[in-house]
């Protein structure tokens, strides 16, 4: 019933264009499609089209906006303990000054997987994954530690990953 409703709407590829504030606009028909990858980054375009109403073309040229808008990536996610990385942990980070230029070198370093600014107890919140306990220690303590501005740190090793998914769907 979704898919009848979503191939109702305009398929006009400048439903995709830009809002007043910058971000992408996305239609219905767009949003059809990314849920429809989310649920299945190696769908067919064929198989997606059926489903919103659209060709096989009009899908691979919406998808291919949609990824160089940065809307959304289609990647292989992996469980970093089969890949070799045994240890994750959060970290909270008070900052001094600038929080957006401390933020701007977490995201450099390529443990940082998840960079956050937050209102609350902390400034930033960092996902980190690194390959065991003293890769972990050097990361925070020779090179979060090391940024300028970087007042403190709290570290929140990861115990157990019970739920990782990326299946929130769109608004």
């Amino acid at each position: 019933m979704h898919s009848e409703v979503v191939a109702s709407r305009s398929a006009d590829p400048r439903d995709s264009r830009e809002s007043r504030n910058g971000t992408p606009h996305l239609d219905a028909v767009s949003l059809a499609i990314i849920e429809q990858l989310q649920e299945d980054g190696r769908r067919p375009y064929a198989a997606i089209g059926k489903a919103v109403g659209l060709s096989e073309a009009a899908v691979r040229q919406r998808v291919q906006k949609l990824l160089d808008q940065g809307v959304m990536q289609i990647v292989a996610v992996t469980d970093p303990l089969t890949v070799g990385f045994r240890r994750q942990a959060m970290v909270g980070i008070h900052v001094e000054g600038d929080v957006e230029s401390v933020a701007d070198a977490l995201t450099s370093m390529a443990e940082c997987e998840y960079v956050v600014m937050t209102a609350g107890s902390f400034d930033l919140m960092v996902e980190i994954v690194c390959e065991d306990d003293d890769h972990l220690l050097e990361v925070i303590n020779r090179r979060i530690r090391a940024i300028p501005g970087v007042r403190s740190t709290e570290s929140f090793v990861y115990l157990k990953l019970k739920k990782q998914t990326y299946m929130w769907g769109t608004r």
